[in-house]
Order: structure tokens, then C-alpha cells, then sequence
């Protein structure tokens, strides 16, 4: 873990150091291809809304333009990336919380895995199971989602998660362990619970 936050780092200096300089505009230019699609794959996991997500990444990209000279190298600049649209995508998920939020009495997984059948998938088997896997961590809870999200998407250690989101560790901890087990449960039943099918699948 700490390996690959040397690395996001080491990654980045180019930009933090046109930052530094004042170069705003090159900063912005050098970082945005590195980082365009990656803040959409996150606003889609935690929206679950193609459109929206385009919506919110693309808000969180003005943002990032708007705040990058109060950049202050205190978190890697992926981080702080990463914080910008999670916030925004929070934002929106509290606006639509009416109308999409689940609540936690409906983990029952079982029950769930029954009703829901996957829509067929085209492409690659590697792109298939990825398909598979997104489709599955949708039918988590929202809190469980978040959790599972940053602690394996982003790679966040469970103290960073609990920051983020304003809870105990154990609670994190709690919900991780639930969507693993729910996730654990759904790929059984659909005979894909072989660990070596999921191997080339990222995130």
C-alpha cells in the first residue's frame, strides 16, 4: 500500500512542480489524460448512473481546475483528486437519497440474488466478469458500496476509509465484512465463486 502511494506520488511530481511554479494551466493539461477516466470510473461506482456520473466527473474536473493553486502537497495529489469527487458524488447521492438510497434492513442477499439476473454482457471474458462483478457490488447498500469502494477501487487503508467517511473503523471494518460475504454469497450461486476466474478482472 504504501508502495503504491510512493509511486502515485512519484508519478505526479511533474505536475506538483509545475504547480509550485505557478503553471497552472500545463499542470491541469499533464494531469487531465491521467486522470479524465479514472474520476469517471469512480463517479460511475458510486453513482451506479452512467449520466450522472458523466455529470459529476465532469463537475469534479472544474473543481479540480478551480482549486488547484490551493494544492498544498499534503496528500498526494491523486488523493486529493480522488477526495474532490468523492465529495461531489456524495453531494449528488444525498440530493437523489429519496428516490435511491437503500437502506440497511434490505441486505437480505439471498432474497435479492433470486430476483435480479444479469443482463448478458458482449466483449472479452476478462470484460464480462468485470460486467458481472460491477452488477453484483450494485445490489450492495449504499454504505457498504461506499466502504467496498474506496477500501478496494481506490485502495484506501481502513483508517483512511474511516475518515472519509466520518466512522469508526469497526464500523468500516463491519461493512466490508458484510459485503464480502454478501458478494461471497451472489458469485456462488451463479457458479462464478472460482477464485482464478476473477485474476485478469480489474477494477
Amino acid at each position: 500500500m504504501q508502495s503504491a502511494v510512493a509511486g502515485a506520488a512519484s508519478d505526479d511530481s511533474d505536475v506538483v512542480e509545475l504547480l509550485r511554479a505557478h503553471g497552472r494551466e500545463r499542470a491541469f493539461a499533464l494531469l487531465l489524460p491521467r486522470y479524465e477516466r479514472k474520476v469517471f470510473r469512480l463517479c460511475c461506482a458510486l453513482l451506479r448512473d452512467p449520466t450522472q456520473a458523466q455529470d459529476a466527473a465532469q463537475e469534479s474536473l472544474v473543481r479540480i481546475w478551480k482549486a488547484l493553486p490551493s494544492y498544498d502537497g499534503r496528500a498526494s495529489l491523486s488523493s486529493w483528486i480522488y477526495t474532490i469527487a468523492r465529495n461531489r458524488c456524495l453531494t449528488a447521492i444525498e440530493r437523489r437519497r429519496a428516490h435511491a438510497a437503500l437502506s440497511d434492513s434490505e441486505f437480505d442477499m439471498t432474497s435479492q440474488a433470486a430476483e435480479v439476473a444479469l443482463e448478458p454482457e458482449f466483449g472479452s471474458d476478462s470484460e464480462q466478469r468485470a460486467a458481472q462483478l460491477r452488477e453484483l457490488i450494485d445490489l450492495l447498500p449504499e454504505r457498504a458500496r461506499r466502504t467496498l469502494v474506496l477500501f478496494y477501487f481506490e485502495q484506501r487503508s481502513i483508517s483512511d476509509v474511516a475518515q472519509q467517511l466520518a466512522c469508526p473503523e469497526g464500523t468500516v471494518k463491519t461493512h466490508l465484512f458484510r459485503a464480502r460475504a454478501a458478494l461471497a454469497a451472489l458469485l456462488k450461486q451463479r457458479g462464478l465463486d472460482d477464485p482464478s476466474l476473477w485474476l485478469e478482472v480489474s477494477p
